[in-house]
């Protein structure tokens, strides 16, 4: 199975028109509510994300790791079939 990450997946599907999952669409409208929501998203719209710094691409990374657990939602990984879907045994 291929170890391509998500991001670079997504990055090449838009780039070719192609239709994203779900999982995938999901993925990129809570990335770019976290930018907004960080006061970042003028400079994505102006520079792209490529225009971010490290410090501020691993604030939304780690928003949406963050968020992704309050929600349940699957890991990158689990999106792209490398690993099960975690099940709660409550």
């Amino acid at each position: 199975m291929s170890k391509t990450p998500l991001k670079k997946i997504i990055k090449g599907k838009i780039k070719s028109n192609k239709e994203l999952t779900p999982a995938e669409k999901l993925r990129e409208k809570m990335k770019y509510e976290i930018a907004d929501e960080l006061g970042l998203s003028d400079k994505v719209d102006k520079f792209g994300w490529g225009g971010l710094t490290a410090e501020e691409t691993g604030r939304i990374g780690g928003l949406m790791t963050k968020r992704k657990k309050e929600l349940k939602l699957p890991s990158n990984d689990e999106i792209l079939g490398r690993k099960k879907p975690h099940v709660d045994e409550k």
